[in-house]
């Protein structure tokens, strides 16, 4: 039987002892035998895949590989997961610049080596990476198997200060953060931004974010909020709010019971 996380408490209670155990909660998670037979396995193959066919062709490679990016429900998807990397991204067309969500374009620049057209050579590390992110990822899923706000605080520490690297303007990593469907829910948690957001114009949404972020944490770059005191200042935020939608969405079902009891009784 595979270790499963130990979350006693939600909210600020619970990320407080998350933080204090992780490091030992996370050591026993990756020593579950299965865990560690998927990531031999992958280690040992990756390095002799050439191409998108072979990849998607192997269902334990593919969880793996999916699993660094936190795409793991695309594991039956293989046609659409071979032409996100087959299109590479150096084409304005590729099918993964084209999406939204931009785990699939960090997919397709990872995996450049099996692109059709100009290919990226292989990095050595490559298959080390995966792994340690597939890991990571796996982790916060075990968590948000009992809490999922934890398992979304847990990413954000991994999510934003890789996004702050990876793009070098304010509006490419508003764009991104928006383009990233875990992130995007957190930051609309913390800004206190209702539900039919997300149906406003993009370029409406990114300016209406900064413009909360900048009176809530005193700036709009994203870049600086993943300096680490800003980073626990979002995530505290975060926990905070999702307590309260959560103590809100209670109240709400509860009004409701008592208006359909009342009307019952009349």
């Amino acid at each position: 039987m595979s270790f499963q996380p130990v979350v006693p408490l939600s909210g600020v209670g619970g990320w407080a002892f998350l933080n204090r155990t992780r490091a030992r909660q996370e050591a026993s998670f990756n020593a579950a035998p299965q865990l560690q037979r998927d990531v031999a396995y992958f280690e040992e193959k990756f390095q002799k895949i050439s191409t998108a066919d072979q990849l998607v062709a192997d269902r334990r490679l593919l969880r793996v590989t999916l699993g660094a990016f936190g795409l793991q429900d695309d594991l039956d998807n293989r046609a659409f997961i071979r032409q996100i990397i087959e299109g590479g991204t150096d084409d304005r067309r590729a099918l993964a610049n084209r999406l939204a969500d931009k785990r699939y374009f960090a997919l397709a620049s990872a995996l450049g080596h099996l692109a059709k057209t100009d290919p990226t050579d292989l990095q050595p590390d490559l298959a080390k990476r995966l792994t340690a992110s597939y890991k990571g990822r796996a982790f916060e899923i075990s968590v948000g198997e009992q809490d999922q706000t934890l398992r979304l605080a847990l990413s954000l520490q991994r999510e934003l200060p890789q996004l702050a690297e990876s793009y070098s303007t304010q509006a490419s990593r508003w764009f991104a953060a928006l383009g990233n469907p875990p992130l995007r829910q957190l930051l609309e948690t913390s800004l206190g931004l209702p539900k039919e957001f997300g149906l406003l114009d993009i370029d409406d949404q990114v300016t209406r974010m900064q413009s909360a972020m900048s009176k809530r944490f005193g700036t709009s770059d994203l870049l600086d909020m993943a300096d680490p005191e800003k980073l626990k200042a979002l995530t505290h935020r975060f926990l905070i709010m999702s307590q309260i939608r959560e103590v809100q969405a209670e109240m709400s079902a509860n009004n409701v019971a008592l208006i359909l009891l009342q009307n019952i009784r009349s």
